[in-house]
């Protein structure tokens, strides 16, 4: 178990921007985009087979050649405003067998990224993810901002279309954030270094299918992009967003209506305080959104990503 750097680039105290998968995969969306688009170069990996099962075997006439596991890379870019190193990892390392990363494995994980960021002399970490939220599918997603000091909580006040979690009506100024993205920031503080988690709302009605939402992640890579001062293309993020659009009307017809009257209420109310569908409706999307999907989906199989 260790870290492979194939180069060691010479940076000038970078920020480290982090991304695992997610629901809707947002944050590795955001984070993979803002890398191709300066076209950070990668430098290095995790080794995988401490972390994670082999997605498969290759076999070739008839021999066994190799085994395919999750990528866990490292990059680097060098700009004018701001150096940055990327860590992106296809794959949350669990020992519970979740979907999200928890245990002694995601702990090692996290400190092997924090390792790196160490060696280059790293200031701050950015991670990214979802915040499931009590919004409606065609508004603007909000960023939910955490960071892990509070000589940080003025600054992230500051930044367009964020609110802290902590300020998120009915949370009583406390939140909790699973996996990794969660995770790094709170071993980030105990090693010394600035972190703040973005993370782009998903209606509640939308966590659990099986596609991504691209419009929260160009609301995070909004807030990212203006924290360093990089300016990017994000038409790649509105064309995703189109085709998700389609889809999500697709599926939100299917929805019995007195849930979608209550859904539609939030689209009149401050967004701190909206109309929250019930328990019992709550727990009937939950049961039929994959009969749903099928149904209403259309072409979502074909996903863009």
């Amino acid at each position: 178990m260790g870290i492979r750097l194939y180069k060691k680039p010479r940076l000038e105290k970078p920020d480290m921007i982090v991304g695992w998968p997610g629901i809707g995969n947002i944050g590795i969306i955001a984070v993979d985009t803002l890398r191709g688009q300066i076209q950070a170069e990668e430098f290095g990996e995790i080794e995988p087979w401490d972390f994670f099962y082999p997605r498969k075997v290759v076999i070739k006439a008839d021999e066994l050649e190799d085994l395919e596991f999750p990528n866990n890379k490292f990059y680097y870019k060098r700009l004018e405003q701001k150096d940055l190193i990327f860590f992106i990892g296809e794959e949350q390392p669990t020992d519970g067998g979740g979907t999200y990363a928890e245990g002694e494995k995601a702990y090692q994980m996290a400190n092997l990224v924090l390792d790196v960021a160490a060696k280059f002399a790293c200031q701050r970490v950015y991670t990214s993810g979802a915040a499931v939220s009590l919004t409606h599918h065609t508004l603007k997603p909000r960023v939910w901002a955490v960071p892990n000091r509070e000589d940080l909580i003025e600054e992230v006040k500051r930044y367009e279309n964020t609110i802290l979690m902590s300020e998120i009506e009915q949370r009583g100024g406390q939140g909790t954030i699973s996996g990794l993205n969660g995770l790094l920031p709170g071993v980030a503080k105990k090693r010394g270094f600035e972190g703040i988690c973005l993370m782009g709302e998903i209606p509640d009605y939308l966590s659990r299918v099986p596609f991504p939402y691209p419009r929260a992640s160009k609301s995070v890579l909004e807030v990212i992009t203006s924290i360093l001062g990089i300016r990017i293309d994000l038409t790649v993020l509105d064309n995703m967003a189109a085709q998700i659009d389609n889809i999500i009307e697709n599926l939100y017809e299917k929805f019995p209506q007195e849930i979608r009257d209550r859904i539609e209420q939030r689209k009149f109310v401050i967004q701190t305080k909206p109309e929250t569908i019930t328990e019992e409706d709550e727990k009937w999307i939950k049961e039929h959104i994959d009969e749903l999907f099928k149904k209403g989906g259309g072409k979502g199989d074909e996903s863009p990503l």
